[in-house]
């Protein structure tokens, strides 16, 4: 199978990924477990290419994925105007690869791995 399922069904892990998302755009760094953080570095690359077009239609797409959250509350941004206008604008010269992930160790509880994605 080509993604991972996340211990849910398909709307769940929909909207843990569109949450996951929305924070890391507007936080540009988050802290998840390793296979969470691995599943969401693709959607996120993707909404990025997508800010990188910067069309009507990709801010349609990006806006159909993205919740409507407050980025900024002295500007009024938005999540997905804040992919458009800041993160964009910042990987126009970059090809990919707009995510790192690092290592943290293992979560105290259950042990499960825990990393920090960030935009590079």
């Amino acid at each position: 199978m080509g993604y991972r399922k996340l211990g849910r069904t398909s709307a769940q892990r929909k909207a843990l990924l569109r949450d996951l998302a929305t924070d890391l755009i507007i936080n540009e760094r988050i802290e998840t477990t390793e296979a969470r953080a691995k599943e969401l570095r693709s959607v996120v690359e993707k909404m990025i290419t997508l800010g990188k077009r910067g069309d009507l239609h990709a801010r349609r797409q990006a806006a159909a994925f993205i919740r409507h959250e407050i980025a900024d509350a002295e500007t009024k941004q938005d999540a997905v105007q804040k992919l458009f206008s800041d993160i964009a604008t910042r990987y126009q010269e970059r090809q990919g690869g707009y995510t790192r992930i690092m290592k943290l160790g293992p979560r105290r509880g259950d042990g499960a791995p825990v990393v920090i994605i960030e935009l590079v």
